[in-house]
Parts: structure tokens; sequence; C-alpha cells
């Protein structure tokens, strides 16, 4: 078994396609350590004859993992090698969709990643929203949200706000339970006017005092016994008030989103 090996994402765009497969994968084998650079952009046979040299110097005949995207045959050429462990993202798929189509592909380079003018503005809107719009500013102005999080302080809404907004173009606001909320067990007016577009942000009371320390160490605040006390607190809210809730403890901000778009049923209406 193999104790470290070099991976190299490569692309003729972004590499973020190339790059998320990879990790995917890689990920999956956690008693290996591996060695991970990304190049983009490479469109040109001398740019992959120069990156390829870069790599077989770096790893030293190891034999390293390339994740490719590149859709050019001349230039995907240069990196399957046999010195090399080659995957092709898009090869095979792409071909057997042609068949499955009966007709030809692009082939052209991060064409899914060209936004149309009505997405760009989409995309700016919601972002300016979500800003002007978190830790609970602006509450008058929810009827407007596509999504609402609450929860209690540091238990990821404005991440998973950021991520909604920049990343699938949806007007994200976040609005967090006080001691005032939680003491008198309500949430705001407003919040119960637009319940359809709520969703609760919960975790552990392990993960929440970790988070809290970091900010505000040997505080009340940071304290696992408060801690404890306001997540259930707050679960009593949101079962009284019929909110569906996303533990966000141990997840990524992709998973989290994720999961915040299915309670809501958005999950593929709003993808840009």
């Amino acid at each position: 078994m193999w104790s470290s090996k070099d991976v190299y994402y490569i692309s003729d765009s972004t590499g973020i396609l190339a790059t998320n497969l990879g990790q995917a994968l890689i990920c999956q084998f956690p008693e290996v350590n591996f060695y991970e650079e990304k190049f983009s952009f490479i469109r040109t046979i001398a740019e992959a004859k120069k990156t390829m040299a870069h790599i077989m110097k770096r790893s030293g005949g190891r034999r390293p993992i390339i994740f490719s995207t590149i859709l050019d045959p001349e230039i995907r050429a240069i990196f399957d090698s046999p010195e090399v462990e080659y995957f092709e993202a898009y090869g095979l798929f792409l071909e057997r969709l042609e068949t499955c189509l009966e007709t030809q592909a692009l082939r052209e380079p991060g064409f899914a990643r060209h936004p149309s003018d009505l997405n760009m503005n989409k995309r700016v809107e919601a972002i300016h929203y979500c800003l002007a719009h978190d830790d609970g500013t602006k509450v008058s102005e929810y009827d407007e949200a596509d999504i609402i999080l609450v929860g209690v302080s540091r238990s990821g809404k404005t991440p998973v706000s950021v991520f909604l907004a920049t990343q699938m173009g949806l007007k994200s606001a976040n609005f967090p339970l006080t001691t005032e909320y939680l003491n008198s067990y309500r949430v705001p007016e407003m919040i119960r006017q637009n319940l359809s577009r709520v969703v609760a942000l919960t975790t552990s009371a392990e993960h929440l005092h970790s988070a809290r320390e970091k900010r505000y160490p040997g505080s009340k605040y940071a304290r696992l016994s408060t801690c404890v006390e306001e997540l259930k607190q707050a679960e009593q809210i949101y079962m009284k008030s019929h909110i569906p809730i996303v533990s966000s403890a141990g997840k990524s901000i992709e998973e989290i989103a994720t999961q915040v778009m299915q309670e809501l049923g958005i999950s593929k209406k709003y993808l840009l």
C-alpha cells in the first residue's frame, strides 16, 4: 500500500470539476497522505508539456495520479502517459452521451460556467441581500428572502447564508436566537409571517462550545452548560413553530446548504 501519493488536477477551464471529483474520491483513503496541486486553463500543447514536466520532476517516478477535464485530444494525450495514473472525467461520459443522444457534444472548455446576464444579476442581487440581512439586520424585509436561517449564536448561519447567495443565487437572511427569544420561547413576528421560508440550524453542544471558546474563551457564553441549555430552548422553539431543523455538526457548508434547500423544496429550482 502507498503511504503517500501526489495528486494533480488538470483542466482547460477553472479546474473546479477536476478538483471536486478527485477530492471526493481520494477522501475515501484516509490512510494515504496526498500531496495535491491544481493546474487550470491548460489550453495549449506548450502549456501541457510544461505542466507535465513539472509533474514528473516533482513526483520522481512515483506514478502520480492525474484527474483531468481536458477536452482537446492532443493536449489530453500529453497527460495520458504510462508514467502516471490518469483519470479522465469527461471522455467516457461524453462519448456515451453522444451515442445516446445521437448528436455531437460541444466539447468547449468551461461552457457550463459561462453565466448569462440574468444569472449574474440574480447572483449579485442575492449577495447584496445576504450581506444586508446578516445577523438579524432589517427583519422588516424578510418577505423578500428566499431562505431565512435561524439558530443560536455560532451555529453556522452566516457562512451557510453566504454560500447560498454566492453559489446558488438565493436571497438568504439569518436571524440569531438571543436570550430574549430563547427565554420567552418565541421568534419575532417577521419570522412567524414567513415560516414557509424558514429553516433552523442546530449543532451539538460540543461543537457549539468549541466554536464559542475560540471567540470568547472562558466566558459564560462559551460554557458547555450554556450551550446545552440554549440548544434545548431553541429546539423547543422550532418544534412549537414547526420549523424544519438541519444540524451543522461535523458537516461541510455545502452539505448544510444542500439540506437547507431540500427542506424548502428548492434544491433544483435555483441552481445557477
